[in-house]
């Protein structure tokens, strides 16, 4: 099963930009679909964005498109999320997943990382 661990978080004030990376390891990387999801506080993990094996597909939460871009760089085993113009409403932990089905939407997530804190301030 692969490992995850995420980096990149921190604060940053509201119209800025910051890029998340999830670094993966203990398995062929480009076998999973890869998925970034977050949590604000008080509020349920809900899915943010996703990327198919290649990097071919890609699915995007409504409240992100246009602002936020996932990619993935499988000779270094990492997928990252680019961040920008982001709000107050995006502070969260942002927590990176894999699983090995093809289909972004469908099947769950299997593996995930132990996230990291954004901070959008005013």
């Amino acid at each position: 099963q692969v490992q995850l661990v995420e980096s990149g978080g921190g604060l940053v004030q509201a119209g800025g930009s910051l890029r998340l990376s999830c670094a993966a390891s203990g398995d062929t990387f480009s076998r999973y679909t890869m998925g970034w999801f977050r949590q604000a506080p008080g509020k349920g993990r809900e899915f943010v964005a996703g990327i198919s094996y290649s990097g071919d597909r890609t699915s995007y939460l409504n409240t992100v498109k246009g602002r936020f871009t996932i990619s993935r760089d499988n000779a270094k085993n990492t997928t990252y999320l680019q961040m920008n113009s982001l709000r107050l409403e995006d502070t969260a932990v942002y927590y990176c997943a894999a699983k090995t089905q093809s289909s972004i939407a469908v099947g769950a997530f299997g593996s995930w990382g132990q996230g990291t804190q954004v901070t959008v301030s005013s």
